[in-house]
């Protein structure tokens, strides 16, 4: 660049000044930017020896101004100072003017042009105004706009205007609006050199136009964003710039052009993608790089199968694609771009893939996980398969019968029988147990269909038709009996499997007893425990389908209990009873009222039997219970009276040793007397009061307050207390 530079201004005059030279001022940037460095040295002090030369070689004769900004004041829009007006003979002036300058302000370049221009008279004689800046407008909103208006209301006003060290395209692209909105040139200068030859081009005047400076541009196409990744595979370029196409289809990445200042676009190809993207930019003086970005482009995949494939059957599938996590391969009828099956990629390469149940044209399909996107497609031809039942025309309610089938037997297969037309199944045999195999028919007679049936879906493939009749069912039975009685039932069925006779609530279709049928004919059943109308009936093994009913009435034995009228607690007493003494009957006695037990005697221990009484006082009842569901029958009241009892003990005794304790009392079996602490109602020590009527007891080796008790055997239930004090 710098080569170029000096060759174009070797072909410059050395400045000749033509005899109607314009008036001039020199507006210079003193904003705080100028103390940026080049090089190692400020710019400012770049500007100051470069305008220095200048001044050398200046034409004594030759009107000249200098106007400055932004170096009084910070951040101040209004800092622009005419230092030294237009005139000859200024030329001290002025150097030690720009000697002085210290930048530390804003950029107000487009107000400091007006401002010169009004001190050069603009509307009244030629004027021209030669800006040197190193930065971006800050303070006038619209520069192109001002520029313009000064140059249609200026007599020959131009604007030359040299960008110091400028990279920002904005800032290029204001400068160079300034110059050719007033007829002017716009330069660029990268350092003192390029800064002194703009100069002394600018200041001559009239001259030819420069050549135009030549830059080198260097495009890049890259995924994403500007820092992305470079594309690799081939990329096509088109240059242009205001004055037409500069190249075309020219393809590399990246791509080195040389290109003159100014304005231009860029459009990239991506030949593998098929997209393209455009780009304005400024070529500046100094070489740029031009990043276009592409997105991401689309994932693809591809997925291989065979051509065809049995309806149902599993086949292996290989797929080439991203393999993201929840990416799966799915089926569907051509054109649906759906899934009825499906497998997850994670599953292995080639995956297991089962078939739907339907022939016909469809497509497997690769789906990403993330959004469910469809990126790759082959197609399968799925053809059917030979399905056949053989069976008899009609059968029996329940039976099973022998059926023969024709089918791919796919795991879970299976031969159902349902409801002729209905599509569905009541009994079922897997394909698996055998070709024939046996099925249960349903316990309902009617019209029904066989059907071979895929288990992928429940799918039905053929069914041939059967009808199923009832069989002569029958049950004899006495017309009354005696409630838990065992009685005679004689039957006639077909005798299926878990087939039985059972008796339950009459019209309740129900059973509370029942024996099965296998269990002979006659067969002994059980009545139930109460009283009423019942109805004794046939049950199908299969969903306990009732299939006859004969109607039954269960009524009370005799009963009858003789007890005494009282009984101390804990005592034995002999009960009388009439019953029908069924298996694990009893007699029970238990509190008043609450229909339960706490102490039993079976019935089949005789009559009369012995009953104990319970350990508490009060009120209770003597009840005769069915050993069937402990049925409460009869029940007579019984007064449970306190026991007398006694102990006789010293009232303290050494931690450690014996004393002697006297009692009165039942001597009810395992009755016995024992020492325990105040309030625990246990026991340390203790003695059998079979013993004797004196017992000797150890005391516990701890002091404190204790307590001696008299204990029943039963339930160990405490009667009688009497204090100790062990020292």
């Amino acid at each position: 660049m710098r080569l170029l530079t000096t060759a174009l201004l070797t072909t410059l005059p050395a400045f000749a000044l033509a005899q109607d030279r314009a008036n001039t001022i020199l507006v210079l940037d003193g904003s705080g930017s100028m103390w940026g460095q080049i090089d190692g040295i400020n710019k400012i002090v770049i500007a100051r020896d470069v305008v220095g030369t200048l001044l050398d070689d200046f034409p004594a004769d030759q009107n000249l101004g200098l106007t400055v900004y932004g170096h009084r004041e910070r951040g101040n829009c209004a800092d622009i100072e005419t230092v030294v007006a237009p005139g000859q003979g200024n030329i001290d002036a002025i150097r030690s003017a720009v000697n002085n300058i210290n930048p530390q302000g804003k950029t107000p370049m487009t107000d400091a042009i007006i401002a010169a221009a009004e001190a050069l008279r603009y509307t009244e004689e030629r004027a021209t105004v030669i800006l040197v800046s190193d930065g971006i407008e800050t303070c006038n909103p619209d520069p192109c706009a001002a520029a313009l208006a000064l140059e249609q209301a200026g007599i020959d006003f131009t604007a030359h205007v040299v960008g110091f060290d400028v990279t920002d395209p904005e800032a290029l692209a204001q400068m160079q609006c300034l110059a050719d909105n007033t007829g002017g040139t716009f330069t660029t200068a990268a350092d003192a050199d390029e800064l002194s030859a703009a100069l002394q081009t600018v200041a001559v005047a009239p001259e030819p136009e420069p050549e135009p400076v030549v830059t080198q541009i260097t495009f890049e196409a890259r995924m994403v964003s500007e820092d992305g990744v470079l594309i690799e595979t081939p990329v096509f370029w088109d240059v242009a710039s205001d004055a037409g196409v500069l190249t075309e289809s020219e393809m590399g990445n990246p791509l080195t052009l040389d290109l003159l200042e100014g304005s231009h676009s860029a459009t990239a190809y991506w030949a593998e993608q098929e997209v393209e993207a455009t780009r304005q930019f400024i070529a500046t003086a100094n070489p740029r790089t031009i990043v276009l970005t592409f997105e991401e482009p689309p994932l693809q995949a591809s997925v291989t199968a065979p051509a065809s494939a049995p309806i149902g059957s599993t086949i292996e599938v290989g797929w080439d694609g991203p393999g993201l996590s929840d990416d799966y391969i799915g089926i569907s009828a051509a054109g649906e771009g759906r899934w009825d099956n499906f497998t997850y990629t994670r599953e292995g390469n080639p995956l297991q893939f089962l078939m739907p149940t339907d022939p016909g044209t469809y497509e497997i399909h690769y789906f990403l996980g993330e959004g469910r996107a469809l990126i790759g497609t082959t197609t399968i031809e799925l053809t059917d398969v030979p399905f056949s039942i053989t069976a008899p025309a009609s059968s029996e309610i329940g039976q099973s019968i022998e059926i023969a089938w024709d089918g791919p037997d796919y795991d879970g297969d299976y031969i159902g029988i349902g409801p002729a037309g209905e599509g569905r199944w009541d009994n079922f045999t897997y394909t698996r147990d055998g070709n024939p195999l046996m099925l249960v028919m349903p316990p309902e007679p009617g019209e029904y269909e066989i059907s071979y049936f895929m288990a992928q879906d429940r799918t039905q493939k053929v069914a041939v038709p059967i009808t199923i009749t009832e069989p002569q069912i029958s049950v004899v039975a006495p017309e009354t009996a005696v409630l838990g009685s065992m009685i005679e039932v004689a039957w006639k069925g077909p005798d299926l499997e878990g087939d039985y006779i059972g008796i339950g609530p009459m019209g309740e279709g129900r059973w509370d007893n029942f024996t099965y049928t296998r269990d002979g004919n006659p067969l002994m059943l059980e009545m139930p425990p109460e009283a009423g109308d019942y109805e004794i009936s046939y049950f199908l093994g299969q969903d306990r389908t009732q299939m006859v009913v004969v109607p039954i009435t269960l009524t009370d034995p005799e009963y009858g209990i003789k007890a005494p009228a009282s009984a101390v607690e804990g005592s034995t007493i002999e009960v009388s009873w009439v019953g029908p003494d069924y298996r694990d009957d009893y007699i029970g006695i238990g509190r008043l009222g609450e229909g339960r037990w706490d102490n039993f005697t079976y019935t089949r221990d005789g009559t009369p039997l012995s009953l104990v009484i319970p350990p508490e006082a009060g009120d209770y009842e003597i009840s005769y219970f069915l050993g069937q569901d402990r049925t409460q029958t009869i029940a007579v009241p019984i007064t449970v009276t306190p026991v007398e009892i006694t102990l006789t003990a010293p009232a303290t005794a050494p931690a450690g040793g014996t004393i002697e304790v006297a009692w009165t009392g039942p001597n009810y079996r395992d009755d016995y007397i024992g020492i325990s602490r105040a309030g625990e109602g246990r026991w340390d020590s203790w003695a059998y009061t079979r013993d004797g009527s004196v017992l000797t007891l150890d005391v516990p080796e701890a002091p404190g307050a204790y307590e001696i008790h008299y204990f029943f055997g039963q339930d160990r239930a405490l009667k009688h207390t009497i204090p100790l004090t062990v020292e």
